[in-house]
């Protein structure tokens, strides 16, 4: 799960997406594409946020999509057009190119819809992203 500072979308979208997985069968992780929050807890917005749904994502800590993760992750989804052409930046090749996937494709395929970024906007605005995330974890995990 890929966004741009890794401290609000990215750390909801891992919460709720390990929540409806087999923690012994997957592994979901969460970054960003920039560095200013690497270390740093999810805003607090997207704690509470995640734990009114009953997650708890308080021990998440930011940090920096890598080359590596094209090798670590099956599947990289990002929030946003954005954060897709920053991450096809570091694809080595076709394949990792092949496993990166905008979130909301899930519930509007080919739509190019990007996951809102709720930083400057108000509490309702991460419980809207919340909404639209979990219904597009619902989609990957049952795939899956």
């Amino acid at each position: 799960m890929v966004c741009l500072g890794n401290i609000c979308r990215s750390p909801l979208a891992e919460g709720i997406l390990k929540s409806k997985l087999d923690s012994n069968k997957y592994l979901v992780d969460s970054a960003g594409t920039g560095h200013w929050h690497i270390g740093n807890k999810p805003d607090q917005r997207s704690i509470e946020v995640a734990n009114n749904h009953g997650l708890n994502i308080n021990n998440q800590r930011g940090r920096q999509f890598s080359q590596k993760d094209f090798q670590e992750f099956d599947y990289i989804f990002v929030m946003d057009n954005s954060n897709k052409d920053n991450v096809l930046s570091l694809a080595q090749n076709d394949e990792d190119k092949q496993k990166v996937h905008l979130i909301l494709d899930e519930i509007f395929p080919n739509e190019n819809v990007d996951v809102p970024d709720p930083y400057y906007g108000g509490d309702q605005g991460f419980e809207n992203v919340y909404q639209m995330l979990d219904q597009a974890c619902n989609e990957i995990a049952n795939r899956l």
